[in-house]
């Protein structure tokens, strides 16, 4: 099986995947509407309230949709298919990048409808600040993206659903998604700025200011990738000498 042709059955059985429209598109629609339908005209920390709960819901999907990308591999894990995609001619690093980038398919798509929902809410942006906005949420996503592979090689499917739903929770309070931050200064809101989430939800107002993220966005994102981009190479190791 090359490369290509399994990146096209997963983008086909992704698109058929019921619980990622549920959890990673209508639930966060459905908030977003609700809450910034009431109030549209409302600001928040000096910036529109439904442009920060657009981006924030937009966090919301795309961490989901991305992280979930472990959930697949370890229901393949749990049937034997993973070993039997071993035996083709489909390397190792193809196998993992079609599972990035279908977990970015289903993040683009969530960006797209939020966006749109938000342009009916009243959300006004320019088209460069549309695309710092995009930009930064795909940069943000890059080691959750490879926080759901290293979850995908070491838990079952049944506790990995959990560990999915728990940890994008906690990401999404701490990081601010559901219209509010649970600290505006101290040690706990450090730790707020040390979660790609919180960059996550600050890409919209920054985008609204006309610049991206300051050098601590940045390194926070480059930091979290460098770290787990490793445990991923390890954890796929050791599966892989287990079959």
């Amino acid at each position: 099986m090359t490369g290509s042709t399994y990146l096209r059955y997963e983008l086909l059985r992704n698109a058929r995947n019921w619980r990622f429209v549920i959890f990673s598109l209508l639930w966060p629609l459905l908030l977003f509407v609700t809450i910034a339908g009431t109030q549209r005209h409302q600001t928040f920390d000096g910036t529109g309230f439904p442009l920060y709960f657009m981006t924030a819901m937009a966090a919301l999907g795309t961490m989901v949709a991305v992280v979930s990308s472990g959930a697949r591999i370890a229901a393949e894990r749990s049937i034997g298919w993973t070993r039997q995609l071993r035996i083709t001619p489909l390397r190792p690093g193809r196998y993992l990048r079609a599972k990035v980038l279908c977990g970015y398919a289903m993040a683009l798509l969530v960006i797209v409808v939020m966006g749109v929902a938000g342009t009916i809410l009243g959300v006004r942006l320019s088209a460069s600040q549309w695309l710092t906005v995009i930009g930064l949420l795909l940069a943000g996503l890059i080691p959750l993206a490879i926080l759901g592979i290293v979850l995908g090689h070491l838990l079952s499917t049944d506790s990995l659903t959990l560990a999915v739903g728990g940890i994008t929770t906690v990401l999404a309070l701490v990081g601010g998604a559901y219209g509010f931050q649970i600290a505006q200064s101290g040690p706990l809101f450090d730790i707020m700025k040390g979660l790609p989430s919180y960059w996550l939800v600050q890409a919209g107002r920054t985008a609204f200011g006309g610049g991206v993220w300051p050098a601590e966005g940045w390194i926070v994102i480059a930091a979290w990738t460098l770290v787990l981009i490793p445990v991923a190479a390890l954890v796929y190791r050791r599966d892989t000498s287990r079959a």
